[in-house]
């Protein structure tokens, strides 16, 4: 691994997550990590931060390496494949693309070994947790490569069946924003009672860590935890009434359908223009 070159194409802030994984867990040399967009302040950042290797042409950079992340937006992906000519013949394409099908990665790179992957934005901090699967021009040599990119964001999960992707967009990819946005709607009702902001960030915070932690802790069933807190008549049975005739649990399932049904469709549009963004807003 310290010997492989790899290229990130599309240098945002999942590209940022892998680079600083590799080199916290010492998988990678600075020097073996280039970084490829089209804002060469973004590049030259992530050179002065890491040590990488800048570059502004996709085609210089990946005819340098042994695996090249394909880290763009799902939007861009089409124009950018026409950038990347050059690929070594035995080089190991990784994308992070929502909706990238292994299929069209291979017809749109003329490439056939293909690791199709979904982290999540806690990667940033090497808690993330990947979904992944590979095509069958992908050697054990390559896989076992693979493996060690996506584990320096955290855990991973090894699929068969490409499908899951997909889902796994919907249900861990998209997930943060669900729990950031219940995060958000805690934090303000505690205000709205009466909690210092500062206060009610930190028991809504504290207190979904903890939740979390004493789910693992114990090996029963997620029901059978909030049962344990659901006294009869008491204040979590008002409020787990409310939230069920809300259409909580409703709402959630559709929200995370509705994911699943667009990461299907990023799979099959054709490029459309989205405004430039800033370099530190997402993947490039």
């Amino acid at each position: 691994m310290l010997k492989t070159k790899i290229a990130f194409i599309g240098p945002g802030a999942m590209a940022e997550a892998m680079i600083a994984g590799l080199l916290r867990e010492k998988l990678a040399a600075p020097r073996n990590l280039l970084a490829s967009g089209p804002r060469k302040e973004r590049v030259e950042k992530l050179h002065e931060k890491y040590g990488v290797q800048p570059f502004t042409d996709n085609s210089l950079a990946v005819a340098q390496a042994d695996v090249v992340v394909l880290s763009v937006k799902p939007q861009r992906l089409t124009g950018v494949m026409k950038t990347l000519k050059g690929i070594k013949p035995g080089a190991l394409v990784l994308s992070i693309i929502a909706g990238a099908s292994i299929k069209k990665l291979s017809h749109g790179l003329k490439h056939s070994a293909i690791v199709r992957s979904m982290p999540n934005t806690p990667a940033q901090i090497g808690e993330g947790i990947t979904v992944w699967t590979v095509s069958e021009a992908v050697s054990v040599k390559q896989k076992e490569t693979a493996r060690s990119i996506i584990s320096a964001l955290g855990k991973e999960v090894f699929v068969e069946d490409e499908q899951y992707l997909d889902m796994a967009t919907a249900l861990s990819g998209t997930g943060p924003a669900y729990v950031f946005m219940f995060m958000e709607a805690m934090i303000d009702a505690g205000v709205h009672m009466g909690f210092p902001r500062r206060i009610a960030e930190q028991l809504v915070v504290q207190t979904l860590r903890g939740s979390v932690d004493f789910y693992e802790s114990n090996e029963v069933h997620v029901a059978a935890l909030r049962n344990q807190v659901t006294s009869p008549g008491g204040t979590s049975a008002e409020a787990l009434y409310y939230l069920e005739k809300a259409g909580f649990r409703t709402a959630i399932s559709r929200a995370i359908w509705a994911a699943y049904q667009r990461s299907l469709e990023l799979g099959k549009e054709q490029p459309v223009h989205i405004p430039e963004a800033h370099p530190d807003e997402g993947n490039q």
